[in-house]
């Protein structure tokens, strides 16, 4: 009589990494074009948001605008610089 053993594999699902989403300041851009900006290439986002996301770029230098997988952080990036801003991305850690 032998024994024999299963071996159950995890199914536990690895979560794709998170991606921050960064807007530079610029001096060629009006205020009020980079809050347009930002409403129609993040739909999530609302005014008050994107103001205050522009002010901080503003202020600072560079603002977060949003944390999320990489694809959807190289397009909303890539749609921002489309637009004449500049955007960067890097890794959420």
């Amino acid at each position: 009589m032998s024994v024999e053993t299963i071996e159950k594999r995890s199914t536990s699902r690895k979560l794709a990494p998170r991606y921050r989403v960064l807007l530079h300041n610029d001096d060629h851009n009006s205020m009020e074009y980079v809050v347009q900006v930002l409403i129609t290439t993040v739909p999530s986002l609302t005014q008050p948001q994107a103001v205050s996301i522009m002010m901080e770029a503003h202020t600072n230098g560079l603002a977060l605008v949003i944390t999320c997988a990489q694809e959807h952080a190289e397009f909303y990036c890539e749609t921002l610089k489309n637009h004449g801003l500049s955007s960067t991305i890097e890794p959420d850690e």
